[in-house]
């Protein structure tokens, strides 16, 4: 049996280990990240040449299965997915981490996209804590608030005028999220639902810093594709094919 994992996530790279030795699993990564971590298995850097190109390659490679455990963020390749395994008649299957929920003491603002997270910054201060990857910030270019942008590599021009990265990569702890809030006097943190532990410190600290965050909502995984919320969940399901 012949599994393709659309990766590059934490459960991805799990999902990997639980299928290593039992079938053959081919994890894609889609290359954006310089030195990504790489999972048990064989492993593809870059993109399909979207939706035909994914059918030709499950057919080229024998492949029996397909789990979209890239980010809840990554849409396209998500709607490709599920198109080209319609077209392939490969079965697919989603793994999505759960999202997070605001527990008391939260100040959350829910928005549907990066644009209406600009917007929403409008009165909620002067110094923006942007956790939403380096792609996409062109949404924020014409910002006039000071932004602290987090990502693993350097962030994608355009970016706000008054932009200082920094160049980290999680899972975070709740003492440096509190030090970063802190030290660089932060009013407002920006982030996207994408759920999990590793990023997860960075909504406490603001609830205890009394700090607003403004949280996009995550896309929704395409219709009629199951969902597990686990690499567990995700290898069970391999296993029952």
């Amino acid at each position: 049996m012949h599994v393709l994992i659309l990766g590059g996530t934490t459960e991805a790279r799990a999902l990997a280990g639980l299928l290593h030795g039992e079938v053959r699993v081919t994890s894609s990564l889609a290359g954006r990240v310089a030195s990504p971590r790489l999972p048990a298995g064989e492993v593809r850097i870059g993109g399909f040449g979207g939706v035909d190109g994914l059918v030709e390659w499950l057919a080229g490679h024998a492949v029996d299965a397909v789990i979209d455990a890239t980010h809840p963020f990554a849409e396209r390749i998500s709607f490709n997915a599920a198109r080209a395994a319609a077209t392939a008649h490969v079965p697919l299957l989603a793994l999505r981490r759960p999202g997070w929920v605001p527990g008391e003491g939260d100040d959350w603002r829910s928005v549907a996209s990066l644009e209406e997270a600009a917007r929403a910054l409008d009165g909620l201060g002067d110094r923006v804590f942007l956790t939403t990857g380096r792609m996409g910030l062109a949404a924020f270019a014409a910002c006039p608030q000071w932004f602290l942008v987090r990502s693993v590599d350097a962030p994608d021009v355009p970016v706000p005028a008054r932009t200082e990265a920094l160049l980290d990569r999680g899972p975070f702890t709740l003492d440096g999220e509190r030090e970063i809030l802190a030290r660089h006097r932060i009013d407002v943190v920006v982030t996207k639902d994408s759920g999990g532990a590793a990023t997860a410190p960075k909504l406490t600290a603001a609830r205890e810093a009394g700090l607003p965050v403004v949280v996009v909502r995550r896309p929704p995984v395409p219709s009629g594709v199951p969902v597990a919320a686990t690499p567990e969940e995700a290898a069970a399901w391999v296993a029952s094919r």
